[in-house]
């Protein structure tokens, strides 16, 4: 039995592990890579994955992060079924025809440019007509009913508490006569979220897959939460100014649409003050939420019985168009702005955020997880100022940072979750997670139950026998590709001693074609400045 790690490898994003067991080959999680160019450029490569010797595919749930190249496979030749709940179908439905467009426009956006630079077109990631015959493929199977999709593997999803019918899943393999049971947490989710049911409790395995992305921290809890989220919107409104919140569009938009309502309740929520919900999947998010009660928790389907619905906010509204869209930066006066994505890497969010980042006065609150390499992660860490949309724009609005509303377990619920898996000899890979996350989750899991504990590397190949050490093959040339800094620094000195020798013929150009290259050099200056303060 061997398992290639193929995402969410040291990294939080491009959930996808590929098993090749029974004499069978399938994937659990196919998602998207995010976060800088070099990062992203791994969706390109479908060597890896192989779509057209996969048997099926499980998917955990319905994040892009998990499912964004089910149709870059599709379009590569994978035909098989792709299992998952049935509320993670619909949204998938929604998403996945989301995501082909953004694919489709961010391609055309950058064929008119390369076409102005004489440069050969590129080719979208997939188009809506890949994601389309994705569709078809999708299968729902129910919580806690076992299935075997090919001969030798039996599936059992259970509820694994992060979305809406998300899950993590227990694979049961039988090879030589022998069966192994294997365990993908998915991500899991944090115990008394609002709308969605606890995660349910896993009772044994021989191979834990367990994210670990607050490996190395815990949340702050819902009530402190909520406070400072009031505490950024009365900011804001006393400043007359927006309220942006870059939210995920399945989940945390509605966790955020159902605090208001809590704060609107307590009477801490302006009368006054529009809420805007500019994400047209976030809406479409929001009424599959509603179209599936059977998947949230008790207390929410019980408000829902009683009429008082806390997705239905009474001053929010829906913009759905462009010119909707456009609308809320000419609104005159305060203002709550809910937008994806998330990361701030695409959608409506980067406008919102170039329209007010610069603001003396407005808020932006992240409430998840930011990604390294993306822009959230930066204006998080603080950052003067961030490059968005082909602009340098300032950071001078408030930045609230507020990890109670995040989906994902903290480290202490992820250990607690843990200690109900009862086979001493079971050994853990730590997947979905930054490295410094990891290594903490690492040394406790170790320090508490003598857990024997993996982190996998990106393209990491492991061959699994249970009581046996795993053997392990890396790809440090293709995972990690080494970075020659030295021809890097050599030619950027080299070019600026070239700029040196010509400065004679510089000075000699007319007075407004000096101040457009004083301009670029500026802008080069400024960016070695940001380079050499990371440094």
């Amino acid at each position: 039995m061997k398992i290639n790690f193929l995402g969410a490898a040291r990294t939080v994003t491009g959930s996808c592990y590929v098993l090749e067991a029974a004499g069978h080959r399938f994937a659990v999680d196919c998602g998207m890579h995010q976060g800088n160019k070099e990062i992203e450029k791994r969706n390109q490569d479908m060597g890896p994955y192989d779509p057209g010797h996969l048997d099926f595919v499980l998917i955990t749930h319905a994040h892009i992060d998990h499912t964004g190249l089910l149709p870059r496979i599709v379009k590569y030749g994978f035909k098989g079924p792709i299992y998952c709940t049935a509320a993670t179908a619909d949204l998938m439905d929604i998403m996945l025809q989301d995501s082909a467009h953004i694919q489709e426009m961010e391609a055309e956006w950058e064929n008119r440019k390369r076409q102005r630079h004489g440069r050969p077109p590129v080719e979208a990631l997939y188009s809506l007509d890949d994601a389309a015959k994705t569709l078809p493929l999708l299968k729902p199977v129910e919580y806690g009913k076992e299935f075997e999709p090919v001969p030798g593997v039996k599936v059992t999803y259970r509820d694994a508490g992060h979305i809406l019918g998300s899950a993590f899943i227990k694979i049961e393999i039988h090879e030589n006569g022998k069966p192994t049971s294997l365990l993908f947490s998915g991500d899991l989710g944090r115990p008394h979220q609002l709308l969605i049911s606890d995660p349910a409790v896993a009772h044994t395995a021989d191979y834990l897959f367990v994210e670990s992305t607050y490996g190395d921290r815990n949340h702050k809890d819902e009530g402190s939460s909520r406070e400072e989220l009031a505490a950024a919107i009365a900011y804001a409104y006393k400043n007359r100014e927006k309220c942006i919140i870059p939210a995920f569009a399945v989940e945390r938009t509605q966790e955020i649409i159902f605090t208001l309502w809590q704060l609107a309740k307590e009477g801490k929520l302006p009368k006054d003050i529009p809420v805007f919900l500019d994400s047209p999947l976030a809406i479409k998010a929001t009424e599959i939420f509603k179209k599936h009660p059977e998947y949230m928790d008790a207390e929410t389907r019980a408000m829902m019985t009683n009429g008082d619905n806390p997705l239905n906010l009474p001053n929010l509204v829906y913009t759905r168009t462009q010119a909707e869209s456009q609308k809320i930066n000419e609104h005159d006066g305060p203002a709550i702005v809910i937008s994806a994505s998330g990361m701030c890497n695409a959608g409506r969010i980067k406008h919102h955020l170039r329209h007010n980042l610069w603001r003396h006065g407005a808020a932006v609150v992240f409430v998840g997880f930011q990604a390294q390499g993306t822009p959230g992660r930066h204006i998080v860490d603080g950052a003067s100022k961030i490059r968005i949309l082909g602009e340098e724009v300032a950071v001078h609005a408030k930045i609230f940072t507020i990890g109670g509303f995040s989906a994902h377990a903290g480290q202490s619920q992820v250990l607690d979750w843990i200690s109900n898996l009862s086979n001493k000899a079971m050994e853990i890979f730590l997947v979905h997670g930054e490295a410094s996350a990891q290594d903490t989750l690492a040394g406790l899991i170790r320090e508490r139950f003598g857990f024997t504990v993996h982190i996998p590397d990106y393209l990491e190949e492991v061959e699994l026998k249970p009581g046996k050490e795993p053997a392990v093959q890396l790809h440090p040339e293709k995972a990690q590709p080494a970075i020659d800094w030295g021809y890097l620094v050599g030619e950027t000195e080299r070019l600026l001693t070239t700029f040196k020798g010509k400065l004679p013929d510089v000075q000699g150009k007319a007075w407004v074609d000096q101040t457009e290259m004083r301009e670029r050099l500026l802008d080069a200056h400024r960016a070695l400045l940001e380079l050499v303060s990371q440094s």
